[in-house]
């Protein structure tokens, strides 16, 4: 009987602390899906860069990624996501390879995708012409 009560004290108390450190985690996963931008960002040209950080490719964009947020810093959203650390968003956009580039127009569509490494040159290039269309448009509305 006395082993009977050990077993039983003994399993409950592993289910308690499965239960609890599972808990700590989706609190954990919650914070951080709250931290990251909501993507397309609406109404403004967004650019987003799918990889993770172990990933060289990824990690090599990296500095002029940062160069390009402060480019176009109230113009575009420039993201970087981690997608082995955010898999919902990897989910979402089906990607199958990283780095993966998506760029979404000022309503949200995504307009280009890219996997691989991307230069600077090129990023900006395709920033340029979805801002020049957007501007376009906002022209033409306000006519």
């Amino acid at each position: 009987m006395k082993r009977f009560v050990a077993v039983t004290i003994f399993i409950g108390a592993v289910f308690t602390i499965m239960f609890l450190h599972t808990a700590q985690e989706y609190k954990h996963e919650q914070a951080i899906r709250e931290s990251l931008p909501e993507i397309p960002v609406p109404g403004m040209v967004t650019f987003v860069n799918m990889g993770a950080d172990s990933c060289l490719p990824c990690r090599m964009m990296q500095p002029f990624l940062e160069e390009l947020k402060i480019q176009y810093q109230d113009q575009a959203k420039i993201a970087y996501v981690d997608v082995w650390k955010h898999t919902h968003y990897g989910q979402r956009f089906e990607i199958m390879t990283i780095p993966t580039q998506l760029f979404f127009d000022h309503n949200g569509r995504e307009v280009f995708r890219h996997q691989g490494f991307m230069d600077k040159n090129s990023i900006s290039a395709i920033l340029e012409e979805l801002l020049d269309k957007q501007n376009t448009a906002s022209k033409v509305t306000a006519i």
